[in-house]
This record gives structure tokens, C-alpha cells and sequence, in this order.
């Protein structure tokens, strides 16, 4: 049985989880694994209701799950800033998901802003560090509001968390048994002491693994040739700032944000998995926003959770319904409802 926490969350976050619950279900009830939800009110109108981001004990339930599945987190009335650090980052960081992992792949059938490249020429992973570096919120104002204020924001990378990501890249870089290549992502002509770091344990951890091709690429190449030469990559490995840049980069190549999903990983503890796209409030309740990055988020939860057939089955749904069913992936521009768009992926289920 497994155990899944729900936080549908702020914008379109309910509308599209509940089609990714859909999907859950109709892949559970064909391949006959349970499964146990319970949801939580959490996000921007129950902090405006009750000045809360995330209570002390929701978050200790939050480690009797096995998954934890997300929606979207951010409210036009609530700051920038109270939502992603209360309640998302906190999630990253207290249950200690450490790595974030970002899928790039490019589906049949799906329009590519770049031209002549085809699935095949885009399909890596990123692999980032997620509870490190610039989110760590260390740092300060001095003579905050004058013309003499100072602002530092500073960088925290421990060997353990740089180690412990960059091992798990070599190991998804193993097992994923494409073309066994491991790209460094960083800046280490300017960040001389945090990138040291990561290149130095980068180079110890790959004389472990003889079979895993490896390179270096400053970060402002890396977007290059993810524009330029996206079939080059198999596995990127980057940390917390740069990781969360070119994931973005990666779902504008795929599609857009209507097909990016993610994953906050704790490979021996509770993980949550989400669209990336966000809560794209203009689009709430209107019944037109893209639900896939939140199915293809459900099949991601479904692979952690080793219903490895499972997870083929829904994403090989998602494909069917985008080449054979869907006019676009733009929210609005699908031919589709949000709720048409869920009944087709469940349908499809039930017939791979």
C-alpha cells in the first residue's frame, strides 16, 4: 500500500492534480496496485486564511508517506518569497530531498521552438542539487532602504551535499545505460571556491566509475548547446541556482511548461514530485490549463515508488494522446479541456 500526501496547492494546482489523480487511478485499477491518499490544504489561500505556510506537525506526518504529490505553489496575493520558502522549500530541505531531477524529453508529436531537432536529438536529465548553495537564505541587509544599503546573499556547498549529488548522477548515468555520458555543469573561472569544490568531488567520484564518460561545461555553454546541440547531453549534474535556470531552458526545447514535470528526491526517505510550471493564476478555474506536466509528474512518482510498469503505461499514454489527440500543448490552444485532456490519458491507459 502506499501512502500519498496530496497538496493540490494555488492556481491551476487542484485542476491538474485532480487529472494526475485520475490517471493514478485508472493505471491502479489495470495493474492492481493500492494506494492510499489523504490531502492537505496547504498554499496561498490557506495562508491568507490562517497565516500558515506549513504547520510543525503536518510536516511530521508529511514522513509517514511514501510520496508526497504537489500542484503548484504561488498566489497573487501573497509576497514573493513566503509561499516558495514556508512551504516548498521547507518541504526540500526539512525532509531532506536533496537531489531535484528534471526530465528532457521531447515527444513525438510535440512542436520544438528549435528547428530540425527530433525526439531523438532531446532527451537528458538533469540532475540538481536541491538543498544547497543560494536557497540556503544566508545572508543579510546592511542600511537596508538608504543609497548606502548592502545586500549579500551567500553560497553554502558542503561536501557532503555536493558529494552525495554527484554520486547519484554517476549511478542514474549508469543504470540509465544511454550513451553513459556525466556532464559537470558550473562557472569555475569566477566561482573559484564553490565550483572548485564541485569539480574536485566531480573527478574523485569519476575514477569510481570507468564506464561513465565524463565533461565540464560552464554554465553559459551548457545553455549553448542545449539550444545549439541538445543531442549532446545524456545526464547533467549542476548545482541548486544553475540546476533551476537551465530546467527551464529544458522545458522550453521539450514543449513547454505544459509537458515539465520534476522531482525532489530523497532516495532513502519520502519524495514529492510536481509539474513545474507553476500556479498560472490568469488560467485558474477556466478548465484550460495542459494537466500532462502533472500526469507525467504522477508517472515519475509512480517509478520512485518501483511500479516501474506502471509509470510506462501512463507515459506511454501521454504519448499516444499527444501525436494522435491534441491540436497543441499551450493551455487554451489543446482542443481539449483540462478535464478532456485527463479522460484521454486515462482512457489510453486502458488500452496500452
Amino acid at each position: 500500500m502506499h501512502k500519498i500526501a496530496v497538496i493540490p496547492g494555488d492556481g491551476i494546482g487542484p485542476e491538474v492534480v485532480r487529472e494526475g489523480l485520475k490517471v493514478l487511478e485508472a493505471v491502479g485499477n489495470k495493474r492492481g496496485f493500492k494506494y492510499k491518499l489523504k490531502h492537505y490544504d496547504l498554499g496561498g489561500s490557506h495562508y491568507l486564511k490562517t497565516g500558515e505556510t506549513l504547520p510543525d506537525n503536518t510536516l511530521e506526518e508529511f514522513k509517514g508517506y511514501n510520496a508526497i504529490y504537489m500542484g503548484a505553489v504561488g498566489h497573487p496575493e501573497v509576497a514573493p518569497g513566503i509561499l516558495e520558502r514556508g512551504l516548498l522549500l521547507k518541504i526540500r530541505f526539512e525532509l531532506d530531498q536533496y537531489i531535484n531531477l528534471r526530465p528532457v524529453r521531447l515527444y513525438p508529436g510535440v512542436d520544438c521552438p528549435l528547428k530540425d531537432k527530433k525526439p531523438e536529438d532531446i532527451d537528458f536529465i538533469v540532475v540538481r542539487e536541491n538543498t544547497e548553495g543560494l536557497y540556503v537564505g544566508s545572508g543579510g541587509f546592511l542600511r537596508k532602504g538608504t543609497p548606502q544599503e548592502v545586500a549579500v546573499q551567500e553560497s553554502f556547498n558542503t561536501r557532503m551535499g555536493v558529494e552525495r549529488c554527484v554520486r547519484y548522477a554517476f549511478e542514474l548515468t549508469k543504470k540509465r545505460g544511454r550513451a553513459k555520458k556525466l556532464l559537470l555543469c558550473g562557472k569555475t573561472n569566477v566561482l573559484n571556491y564553490a565550483h572548485d569544490l564541485w569539480m574536485r568531488v566531480f573527478e574523485e567520484v569519476a575514477g569510481e566509475y570507468p564506464d561513465v564518460t565524463t565533461e565540464y561545461a560552464h554554465v553559459d555553454a551548457t545553455c549553448m548547446w542545449m539550444v545549439k546541440n541538445p543531442e549532446r547531453f545524456d545526464v547533467i549534474v549542476t548545482d541548486n541556482m544553475f540546476g533551476d535556470i537551465i530546467t527551464d531552458l529544458g522545458a522550453m526545447i521539450q514543449g513547454g511548461l505544459g509537458i515539465a514535470a520534476g522531482g525532489n528526491i530523497n532516495p532513502e526517505g519520502v519524495s514529492m514530485f510536481e509539474p513545474i510550471g507553476g500556479s498560472a493564476p490568469k488560467y485558474a478555474g477556466k478548465n484550460v490549463a495542459n494537466p500532462l506536466a502533472a500526469i507525467c509528474a504522477c508517472a515519475m512518482m509512480l517509478n520512485h515508488l518501483g511500479e516501474v510498469e506502471s509509470a510506462d503505461n501512463v507515459e506511454n499514454a501521454v504519448k499516444k494522446v499527444i501525436s494522435t489527440r491534441l491540436k497543441g500543448l499551450e493551455a487554451g490552444r489543446m482542443g481539449a479541456t483540462t478535464q478532456e485532456v485527463g479522460d484521454m490519458v486515462a482512457e489510453e491507459v486502458e488500452k496500452v
